[in-house]
């Protein structure tokens, strides 16, 4: 699971880049589990078998915490990525 400083460290790198801010916030909602608190969570984090998952498909095994520069790289992307729009990204992946 994420530390707790991870967590506060990435929530600063994003606080200073304010063209990040929705892309961060809808990334939160899509990777918060729906009803986390009846799971007896105190936070609405992703769930620890995805944060695994992903921290082992990144940086592979023995690697617990996230390198804060990749997190904003990814949102960088993803904010890129959904710009582009649904007919360029058809375009770009017709076969």
């Amino acid at each position: 699971m994420l530390a707790f400083r991870t967590y506060l460290k990435l929530i600063g790198a994003v606080v200073v880049r304010p063209g990040l801010w929705m892309t961060a916030l809808r990334s939160a909602k899509r990777l918060v589990p729906r009803q986390w608190w009846r799971n007896g969570s105190h936070l609405p984090v992703p769930s620890r078998a995805y944060i695994d998952f992903r921290m082992t498909t990144q940086y592979g095994y023995g690697v617990d915490q996230p390198e804060i520069a990749d997190i904003i790289d990814y949102l960088e992307w993803s904010k890129d990525w959904h710009s582009t729009g649904t007919s360029m990204r058809r375009r770009l992946f017709k076969a």
